[in-house]
C-alpha cells in the first residue's frame, strides 16, 4: 500500500461510515489476505448495507422552536431579500413590527417601550437602524417580553440586531447600489471581507452611502394668536434632504484551545445630514406672524464608536463563563437657520438654532452558566454601566437669547445602572419545559449645570417565567405561556427641568394651548408593567410554521405628557407649559397570529408541494385604555386598533429568476391624550417588491422598489378649552416611490 494510500485511510473511513455497518465475517476478510486459503464456508445471502444520512436544520423555523421563550429569528436570507440599504426598511416587512421615523415598535406600543439592542447592548441615544446597512447583519432576534438576561426594560419586547461574526471560511462580497427617489439619485457600496487564520478569524464588514429625497407638507392652524385672538393659518413647505455616512464593524475571534475563545467587535458609524426647504404661510383669519415666508437650512452629524473584548471559556461538563468589557464615544451636532420675511416682504426674522452632546459610557457585563442534575441548566449573571453626557444648545432670534439663564449654559450628566440576574432553565418532561429567572435593576442619574439639577433613581425587581408544552414529542406543535414583569425608566431628557420654548410665539407673549413650550420633570417615576402572553405554534414540515398569540399587559404610573397655564420664570406672563407626569395607569391587549410556508402546504389540493412559492402574512388587533382619561379613544399613544401584512417569494422553476413583494397596511385612529386634547392619526400603506436575477453562484442582480403605493399622510391634533373654544391642527404629507439597483459578487 502506498504512504498516499495508508494516509488517506482513515479519512476515507471517517468520511465513509456506512463501512462499519459490514458484518464482521465479510470485515475481517477484507482485512486479511490469506483468508482464500480457508476452507470455503456455505454461501450465505448478501447482507443489505443501509445507509444513515443524519441531516441538521438550522432554518429560522427550527431555531425559534427550540427557544425556550417566544423569540422570533430573522437570518441572512430575510435581511438580504429585498435588498435594502438600512435596517429600517427591514424591520418594516416583519411581522408584529411597526417603524416609525425610523424607530421600530413592538405591539404597536410607543418609543421606550420596545428595547434595541445591538449585539445584546442596548443601542446609544441617537443611534439610528437608517445608518445601519443589513450587510452588517448577521440576523435579527425579536423576542416578545422580557427576559432575565438583557434589561427589563423591554414591556412590548425586545429587538436584537446581532451583527456578522467572524467566518469560519472565506468570504469576498462586493455589493454596489443606485436607487432614486423624488428624482434624485443616491447611492450604497457595501464590502466584506472575512478568512480564518489557523486560530484566528477576522470579519470587516464596511459600507458607505449617500442618500437624497424630498417631501411636500401642507399644515392648517386654528388657533390663537400672541394678542389671544383667533388666528387661522395655511403654510405649505416642501423641503428636501440629503446625506452619507460611513460604517464599519470589524469583528475577530481567537480561538486559543478548545476551553478559551477571545472576541473582539467594533462598530464605527459617522453620519451627516441635511434638510432645506420653504414654508410660505397664508394667514386667512387673525393676525400675521412674525413671519410668513421662512427659508430654512439645517444640517448636522452623528458619530459613534463602540469597542467591546469578550472572553468565552467552556468546559467539557458544559459550564459556560462569559466576561465582556467595552467602551463608547458619542458625538452629535446641529445647527438650523431661519430667515423670515413679513406679509410686506421686508426681513423679519433671523433664528439661530443650535447644539452639540458628547457622551462617553463604560461597560461590563457576564454570564456563569452550568448544569443542574440532568435537566437544569442555571446561569448567573451581571450587568454594568456607566454614562457621562455633555449637552449645550442654544436658540437666538435677531441676535437675543431666547432663554436668558438656559441658552449656551453647558451641562454634565451621569447614568449608572447595575444588574444582576439568575435564571434556570429546566426541562420538566420530554414534554414540558420552563424557563425561571429574576433581575434586579438600579438606575441613577444625575446632572449639573442647570438652574434645577437632578439626582434621580430607580429600583426595580423582575420576576420572569416562561412555560412551554409540546402538543407531541418530537414538538412540532407547542404552546407558551409567560409571566413577567418589565419597566420603562424615564429618560434623561424627561428629567430634566430645562424649557424648550416654542418658537413660533415670543417668549415675552402669551402662546396657545395647541403650542405649548416644554419642560422636563424630575420627579418621574417608571412605569411598571405586569405582562402574560399565551401563543401556540404549529410547525409545518416544509418549514412553514402557523402561530397565533395572546398578550395582555398592565402598566402602572403610566408617563404622559399634561398641558397646563403656568408662571414659569423664563416669561414676564403665564405660558401653557406641557411637562410629563405619571397618571395612574392602563391595560393592553392584543391578539397577533401569523402564517409563513409554502403554498402546497396550504393548498395542496391546488399547487404541487415542490412549488417554490412562499407565503407570509400576520394580523394584530390590539385595544388599550388609560384609566385617568374618559373614552372611548382613550387608547395608548401610538397603538393602531390593527396592523397587517402580508408577502410571497416564488422561485421559477428552471430559471435565475426570483422575484416577491410585500405589503403592510393600518387603519386611521384617534387618540384621547388628555381631558381636552385629541390627536388623529391617518391610515398608512407600504407596498415593496423585488426581483433577483442569479447569473451565477458568486453575481446576483437585484431591483426594488420601495413605498410603490404612496398615500397621503395625515395627522391632527384638537384641542378644546374649558371656555369651549377649540383650537386645531392638521397635518398632509406627501411622498414618493423609491427605486433601488443592487449587484452583489461574492470572490
Amino acid at each position: 500500500m502506498s504512504a498516499r494510500r495508508a494516509a488517506a485511510g482513515p479519512e476515507r473511513a471517517a468520511a465513509r461510515p456506512r463501512l462499519a455497518l459490514l458484518p464482521t465475517a465479510i470485515a475481517g476478510a477484507l482485512a486479511c489476505p490469506w483468508a482464500h486459503a480457508q476452507p470455503a464456508a456455505p454461501a450465505e445471502p448478501a447482507p443489505v448495507v443501509q445507509q444513515v444520512e443524519i441531516r441538521g436544520e438550522n432554518t429560522d423555523a427550527e431555531q425559534r422552536r427550540r427557544e425556550p421563550v417566544a423569540k422570533t429569528v430573522y437570518g441572512r436570507d430575510e435581511i438580504e431579500k429585498y435588498g435594502d440599504t438600512n435596517v429600517s426598511d427591514v424591520l418594516k416587512r416583519l411581522p408584529g413590527i411597526n417603524v416609525t421615523g425610523g424607530n421600530p415598535r413592538l405591539r404597536g406600543l410607543g418609543a421606550g417601550y420596545t428595547l434595541i439592542l445591538i449585539n445584546g447592548e442596548p443601542a446609544p441615544p441617537g443611534f439610528s437602524l437608517d445608518n445601519l446597512s443589513p450587510s452588517q447583519v448577521e440576523r435579527i432576534e425579536v423576542t416578545k417580553g422580557p427576559t432575565a438576561e438583557h434589561s427589563a426594560q423591554a414591556v412590548a419586547g425586545t429587538i436584537n440586531i446581532i451583527l456578522r461574526e467572524a467566518p469560519k471560511q472565506r468570504q469576498r462580497e462586493l455589493r454596489v447600489g443606485l436607487g432614486q427617489h423624488q428624482g434624485k439619485a443616491g447611492y450604497s457600496v457595501n464590502g466584506t471581507y472575512g478568512d480564518r487564520f489557523g486560530a484566528l478569524s477576522l470579519s470587516l464588514p464596511a459600507s458607505a452611502y449617500r442618500w437624497r429625497g424630498g417631501s411636500w407638507a401642507h399644515v392648517e392652524r386654528h388657533t390663537l394668536d400672541s394678542s389671544g385672538l383667533p388666528q387661522h393659518l395655511v403654510a405649505v413647505t416642501p423641503d428636501r434632504y440629503w446625506g452619507h455616512g460611513l460604517n464599519l464593524s470589524p469583528r475577530l475571534s481567537w480561538k486559543f484551545n478548545e476551553s478559551d475563545t477571545l472576541n473582539s467587535q467594533t462598530i464605527v458609524q459617522s453620519h451627516r445630514f441635511h434638510n432645506a426647504g420653504r414654508t410660505l404661510t397664508d394667514v386667512l383669519e387673525g393676525a400675521a406672524p412674525v413671519s410668513v415666508d421662512d427659508d430654512w437650512f439645517n444640517r448636522g452629524r452623528w458619530q459613534m464608536i463602540r469597542s467591546n473584548l469578550e472572553w468565552v471559556r467552556r468546559w467539557p461538563d458544559g459550564r459556560l463563563l462569559e466576561v465582556k468589557a467595552g467602551a463608547q464615544a458619542s458625538r452629535s451636532e446641529y445647527r438650523t437657520d431661519v430667515d423670515g420675511r413679513d406679509e410686506q416682504g421686508a426681513h423679519s426674522l433671523t433664528r439661530v438654532s443650535e447644539g452639540r452632546n458628547r457622551e462617553r459610557n463604560l461597560t461590563s457585563a457576564g454570564k456563569y452558566l452550568r448544569p443542574l442534575f440532568e435537566q437544569h441548566t442555571l446561569a448567573l449573571g451581571w450587568d454594568v454601566e456607566r454614562k457621562r453626557r455633555f449637552e449645550q444648545r442654544s436658540v437666538t432670534e435677531n441676535g437675543v437669547s431666547q432663554l436668558v439663564g438656559f441658552d449656551g449654559e453647558p451641562f454634565e450628566a451621569e447614568v449608572r445602572r447595575v444588574a444582576v440576574y439568575a435564571q434556570d432553565e429546566w426541562g420538566l418532561s420530554a414534554q414540558w419545559s420552563t424557563y425561571l429567572g429574576i433581575r434586579a435593576e438600579r438606575i441613577e442619574s444625575s446632572s449639573v449645570g442647570l438652574a434645577d439639577p437632578v439626582a434621580h433613581h430607580t429600583q426595580v425587581i423582575t420576576p420572569l417565567w416562561h412555560l412551554n408544552y409540546k402538543l407531541d414529542p418530537r414538538g412540532k406543535d407547542q404552546i407558551r405561556a409567560s409571566l413577567t414583569r418589565s419597566f420603562k425608566a424615564p429618560d434623561l431628557g424627561a428629567l430634566l427641568a430645562r424649557p424648550s420654548i416654542n418658537s413660533n410665539y415670543p417668549v415675552d407673549r402669551p402662546n396657545p394651548q395647541l403650542s405649548p413650550d416644554r419642560v422636563g420633570n424630575p420627579r418621574l417615576e417608571p412605569e411598571l408593567a405586569t405582562g402574560l402572553d399565551l401563543s401556540i405554534e404549529r410547525y409545518l414540515p416544509g418549514g412553514g410554521l402557523v402561530s397565533a398569540g395572546l398578550f395582555h399587559r398592565r402598566i402602572r404610573g403610566l408617563i404622559r405628557n399634561v398641558v397646563s397655564l403656568e408662571a414659569v420664570t423664563w416669561s414676564p406672563v403665564t405660558r401653557w407649559v406641557s411637562r410629563p407626569a405619571n397618571l395612574s395607569g392602563a391595560t393592553s391587549t392584543g391578539v397577533e397570529f401569523e402564517a409563513k410556508g409554502k403554498i402546497g402546504d396550504w393548498l395542496p389540493a391546488w399547487f404541487d408541494p415542490a412549488t417554490a412559492l412562499n407565503v407570509r402574512a400576520s394580523l394584530s388587533v390590539y385595544r388599550s385604555s388609560v384609566a385617568d382619561i374618559p373614552g372611548p379613544d382613550n387608547r395608548l399613544e401610538s397603538q393602531q386598533p390593527w396592523a397587517m401584512t402580508m408577502g410571497f417569494d416564488h422561485v421559477v422553476k428552471g430559471t435565475p429568476l426570483t422575484y416577491g413583494a410585500s405589503m403592510a397596511v393600518s387603519p386611521a385612529y384617534a387618540v384621547q391624550q388628555t381631558l381636552d386634547q385629541q390627536s388623529w392619526s391617518g391610515r398608512t400603506r407600504s407596498l415593496d417588491a423585488y426581483v433577483l436575477w442569479a447569473f451565477d453562484k458568486t453575481t446576483v442582480l437585484r431591483v426594488a422598489g420601495n413605498s410603490l403605493l404612496p398615500i397621503e399622510m395625515r395627522n391632527r391634533t384638537r384641542v378644546v378649552s374649558a371656555d369651549g373654544l377649540g383650537q386645531s391642527s392638521e397635518t398632509h404629507r406627501f411622498s414618493r416611490s423609491q427605486v433601488n439597483a443592487s449587484l452583489t459578487v461574492k470572490f
